[in-house]
């Protein structure tokens, strides 16, 4: 094994007393915490017993433990490894005497929250999508112990928002249930009000380590502040560079928090990186130095020569040549001898995944999805769509009428519908004294027809523009409050999709067998979370789930304005969010590192990424150089 250099020899044999360990990427911060374990058992002779290692998922809490097995001599273990929600539900099991079943199940935990907005009679299309940000908010208030009063939803009304989130805990309460995030409030409320508890648990773990630091909320760090007191012997690894879960209360100046809560702490920076050459991570340093909120450092790569071929910053007309591009280039690196599972394609969001999975799908190039691909074909703005199709195609039943008749706006009221199959005459009839109802009855009719004679990419284009449907969605984002852009979006691509379509009943089979494929990759991304072994497959995740990760070769498309950084980025913490997830992206490479962009995105011009600049412009760089090379 390799021997410590000396940050690393530094932060391992620091013993009492508080210490803030700076942990650049790729540079060691497991063998770090495991080796100063095992210097605290063998060398400092502290009772394993009183030695807790917290960590964020379980996957990472087992590795640890693992790998801290490797390098004890006893391998007796004894050392506490596990998650922050592990080690808050056992401190309630022992006050509270709860057990698994107290803990609120996900389906359940849905269809409470479901029936709770039905109450409300919101206005909302996508259920689903609207309960994730509810749940996602509902953990946000929790994580940061904010006040409901001082809360600002942006999904609905304060009002409206604070009556669910008092019902639901409300109703959670009447049957003894907890969620997660309740895990972390009931732990702090219960040692900050029982002084005699908390010494308890203080006295069992008087040495505490906490890994990837910078992903921790408000209410964990109130704990681990109450536990750790008084001796603090809090021994904290991160980097604020890497803090890219500010939706889940998680924020980058934890750390400097940190420093001003225990200004006598021990500082130490491990800046050397062992996993990426010395062009990325210069590159990689280039972009997050250009965010304020950050703790200054210079990371170094352990190989200074900078590789001519690590990088390759590359423009593409259109998204179908940057796809066929990032397939050729994964062909070549298979054929060069490198396996596909080590090359990744990191993605702002997952939805990106959709035009790639289906040309790696065309090639039979194996690839496995971290996260689940939602299937495009289940939004239910491309149901709308699909149901004027279907509508146009001659079904009259009542539900599919009524589902796009006031879509956009006829104002035709539901009481008009009597019958389980509408007959349009009928209708008609319904309104015979108010004719502009009648002419837009006529004229919907009229729509109907020239819809089904058309082929699918100009049904979805007339759906659009002739009938209105974009001009309904514009109104419903405003509604709402939310960006109409990110809506349209999704029918830009359903309409990318349909192009190449000849017929409404290809189109079926395809949507048919993209269902059926993606079924696949679903039950694939399952065994891959189970930690079954996986075939040789090329990895598809976001930026968020690549963190922790690492390949010898990393593709990130559609680095564009809007992309990323995100159109709904807009305040500057939310920006400097952003720039901390390319970076994190641009440092999962080793050796080769493909950064593409696009001129065109569904047939919409689009700005190169303000992160590509950054990546392209440095100080000694005069204003003759060219602003997007095709490669560097």
């Amino acid at each position: 094994m390799q021997k410590l250099n000396a940050a690393q020899q530094e932060a391992v044999t620091h013993f009492n007393g508080p210490m803030l360990v700076l942990a650049g990427p790729g540079s060691g911060k497991t063998r770090v915490i495991t080796e100063r374990v095992r210097y605290l058992v063998e060398e400092k002779k502290v009772m394993p017993a009183g030695i807790l290692v917290i960590t964020f998922t379980k996957a990472a809490a087992i590795e640890m433990k693992q790998r801290y097995q490797r390098l004890s001599k006893s391998r007796t273990g004894g050392v506490h490894f596990g998650t922050f929600h592990a080690i808050f539900f056992m401190i309630l099991k022992h006050a509270y005497h709860y057990t698994a079943e107290n803990i609120v199940r996900d389906d359940f935990r849905r269809d409470l929250l479901r029936k709770l907005v039905r109450d409300t009679n919101l206005e909302i299309q996508d259920e689903n999508e609207f309960l994730n940000d509810l749940e996602s908010e509902i953990s946000r208030v929790k994580g940061e112990r904010i006040e409901l009063k001082n809360y600002f939803s942006p999904l609905c009304s304060n009002e409206v928002f604070a009556e669910i989130f008092t019902r639901y805990q409300k109703a959670l309460g009447q049957k003894r249930l907890i969620d997660f995030d309740d895990m972390l409030v009931y732990c702090y409320e219960l040692l900050e009000q029982r002084p005699d508890i908390c010494k308890m648990w203080q006295q069992q773990f008087p040495y505490i380590l906490i890994d990837e630091f910078q992903d921790i909320n408000r209410v964990q760090y109130d704990v681990m502040r109450l536990l750790a007191a008084p001796v603090n012997n809090l021994f904290v690894v991160g980097d604020d560079d890497q803090s890219i879960y500010g939706f889940r209360g998680s924020k980058p100046d934890i750390m400097q928090q940190f420093l001003k809560d225990y200004p006598d702490a021990g500082q130490c920076l491990l800046n050397v990186n062992y996993r990426s050459n010395a062009a990325i991570v210069e590159a990689a340093g280039k972009v997050i130095v250009h965010n304020s909120n950050r703790l200054p450092k210079e990371i170094q790569a352990v190989d200074k020569e900078p590789a001519k071929d690590a990088i390759e910053l590359k423009e593409f007309a259109k998204m179908s040549d940057e796809n066929e591009t990032i397939r050729d280039k994964i062909l070549a690196y298979r054929n060069a001898g490198i396996p596909y599972r080590e090359m990744a394609v990191l993605f702002r969001t997952n939805t990106q995944a959709r035009s790639l999975s289906s040309k790696l799908m065309e090639y039979n190039i194996p690839f496995t999805m971290k996260e689940r691909l939602p299937n495009l074909y289940d939004h239910w703005i491309v149901q709308d769509v699909l149901t004027y199709v279907r509508v146009a195609q001659g079904n009259r039943e009542r539900g599919q009428v009524l589902r796009i008749i006031n879509r956009p706006k006829r104002y035709v009221h539901r009481n008009a519908f009597t019958e389980p199959y509408v007959d349009f005459e009928e209708l008609k009839l319904f309104y015979e004294d108010k004719d502009w109802m009648v002419d837009r009855l006529e004229q919907l009719s009229y729509d109907l027809s020239m819809l089904a004679q058309m082929r699918p990419y100009a049904a979805v284009n007339f759906i659009r523009k002739g009938i209105g449907y974009d001009e309904y969605i514009r109104e419903y984002a405003d509604y709402r409050g939310i960006r109409a852009d990110d809506m349209l979006e999704i029918l830009d691509e359903l309409q990318e999709e349909a192009r190449s379509q000849e017929s409404f009943e290809d189109w079926y089979t395809y949507m048919q067998d993209y269902k059926e494929e993606l079924k696949e990759q679903t039950q694939k991304s399952l065994e891959m979370q189970r930690g079954k072994e996986q075939e040789d497959s090329v990895m598809l995740m976001t930026m968020h789930g690549a963190k922790g990760l690492e390949f010898t070769c990393v593709f990130i498309p559609d680095a564009n304005e809007g992309v990323t950084p995100h159109s709904k980025s807009v305040l500057n913490a939310d920006m400097e969010e952003e720039r901390r997830m390319f970076y994190v992206a641009m440092t999962r490479a080793k050796k080769h590192l493909h950064i593409y962009y696009l001129k065109e995105r569904f047939h919409k011009e689009v700005d190169i990424s303000r992160f590509v600049t950054e990546i392209e412009t440095s100080e000694d760089q005069n204003e003759t150089s060219p602003s997007h090379p095709s490669t560097t």
